[in-house]
């Protein structure tokens, strides 16, 4: 969640649920179970994918949540009914570690409290080591990097109350970042504090893995304002410091855990259309590697507080931008955090509308910001926890396992369109019918004529499935399953 202004609006000439009453457990009702990522698949397009233990490809959607830990058992059954899959949940250093070399007991067990929640509902959970602005020292409260981790040199840190995001350009900050990125006993600690906490979340059915640095940055030599001079600081950053740390802390919790997935995310310049410098990275774990990219998809006039301009060509250059790195290094993509700070604004609502199509075509899963009730800001949550105005999108039917390739879905003025080729294998699909979107139930129609098609509608608060068995279906044949509300 980031509402950047001044400073970070030059990143753009850089570039040229419903928490209603706790539902019952998914899994005790045959709705859809997390499904843990066995591997990967890469199609002839290029795009990795995630796949479970029987190959089918797998679609995860979920939420943020707990940054400030606040997150309830009541929130967890709230994402599940809905057919979510996926929690990103953002933990601090400081809080897990106040003092070096000893992990916080209670905050342990809420975490872990927090995973179990997740494994109860049918719901993975990814870890997202959160930083704003370095850490407390500089206006953080009690989330990112700890006090007693922060060396400033004793340089100047004036915040900008209505410019948090600047607080990255003030002297004390720079040389946080750097001291973090070169100081060998801070980078002994820090990755000593991964290799702990893996050890103590490792084996959890939930965990689906880390995601190791939430929007990196670091120094900038010379002229903040200057787009040269950020491009050149986030392209040094992401080839050498950064990827550098990255090397560390997949090594870190490696250590200690082979089987969660571990994701890299570039610096927020991406979202501007500017495409990442990082190198590929190796996964010591033995056999396939599993490790992953996780973008931000954010818009920077619309974090500073404007509605969203469909002619911007937003949604075009992030597509552009992101697509070569996972590419190159057949990555499965999940983007850890996107949504308009308020969806109820005209082009907002649009800009929703066009990030979930977007996603649908480069995406192997999301995680939007943020899960909360409000009447504005960035809860999806209006405050009789229904989905909120604009963000309606988010909370659209998804093929959340699909047994073939070159899955798509079309949103239609009257429902929705999922299509796809088929492996021959005869494995199921699964199509996830949240009751936001079909609050009296669902039609559904397929083709080819063989299909066998089961409908388990939405019914008291939570969300239906639609599975497909191809029984006498030949590898490559086309398939489409339309849904409509009834």
């Amino acid at each position: 969640m980031h509402l950047r202004r001044t400073v970070v609006a030059l990143l753009l000439a850089a570039a040229a649920a419903l928490a209603a009453a706790p539902a019952t457990p998914a899994a005790a009702h045959g709705g859809p179970p997390a499904r843990f990522p066995a591997g990967t698949v890469t199609g002839p397009d290029g795009r990795t994918a995630f796949t479970d233990a029987q190959g089918r490809r797998l679609q995860l959607r979920g939420f943020n949540l707990d940054k400030y830990a606040e997150a309830t058992e009541a929130d967890v059954t709230s994402l599940a009914a809905q057919g979510f899959t996926l929690i990103r949940v953002a933990v601090s250093w400081t809080r897990l570690e106040p003092v070096r070399g000893h992990l916080d007991p209670a905050e342990l067990h809420r975490l872990r409290q927090l995973l179990g929640w997740a494994d109860r509902y049918g719901l993975l959970a990814l870890i997202d080591f959160h930083q704003d602005v370095y850490g407390p020292k500089f206006g953080g409260g009690d989330r990112g990097i700890p006090p007693w981790a922060t060396r400033d040199d004793g340089l100047p840190f004036t915040p900008d109350p209505d410019d948090w995001f600047a607080g990255y350009f003030q002297p004390a900050v720079q040389a946080a970042f750097r001291h973090l990125y070169d100081d060998p006993d801070l980078r002994a600690w820090q990755a000593d504090f991964y290799t702990r906490l893996a050890l103590e979340l490792r084996g959890h059915r939930s965990l689906l893995g880390y995601d190791l640095f939430n929007e990196p940055f670091g120094p900038v030599d010379g002229d903040p304002t200057d787009p040269a001079v950020l491009a050149a600081a986030s392209a040094a950053l992401e080839q050498g410091r950064l990827a550098d740390m990255y090397r560390r802390l997949i090594a870190a919790v490696r250590r200690v855990d082979t089987r969660a997935w571990l994701f890299v995310e570039p610096t927020v310049l991406v979202g501007q259309g500017v495409p990442t410098r990082l190198p590929g990275f190796e996964d010591p774990r033995p056999g396939p590697a599993r490790l992953g990219y996780a973008p931000h998809f954010y818009d920077t006039a619309v974090e500073n507080g404007a509605d969203w301009d469909p002619s911007d060509g937003f949604v075009e250059r992030y597509t552009a931008a992101i697509a070569a790195y996972p590419a190159a290094h057949r990555l499965p993509v999940l983007v850890g955090e996107w949504g308009p700070p308020d969806s109820r604004r005209p082009g907002n609502t649009q800009l929703v509308r066009r990030q979930v199509a977007a996603m649908d075509g480069f995406a192997e899963g999301w995680t939007m910001w943020y899960w909360c009730r409000g009447t504005g800001g960035y809860c999806a949550l209006d405050p009789a926890g229904h989905p909120a105005p604009g963000d309606e999108p988010a909370f659209g039917p998804y093929p959340a396992a699909v047994a073939g390739a070159g899955v798509s879905t079309t949103a239609t003025p009257t429902g929705h369109t999922v299509r796809w080729s088929a492996d021959g294998t005869r494995h199921s699909t699964e199509l996830v019918l949240p009751p936001a979107a079909f609050p009296r139930g669902a039609r559904v129609a397929a083709t080819p004529a063989t299909a066998r098609v089961d409908v388990e509608q939405p019914y008291g608060g939570r969300a239906g499935t639609v599975r497909i068995r191809l029984p006498h279906t030949s590898p490559g044949t086309p398939v489409t399953v339309t849904v409509t509300p009834r």
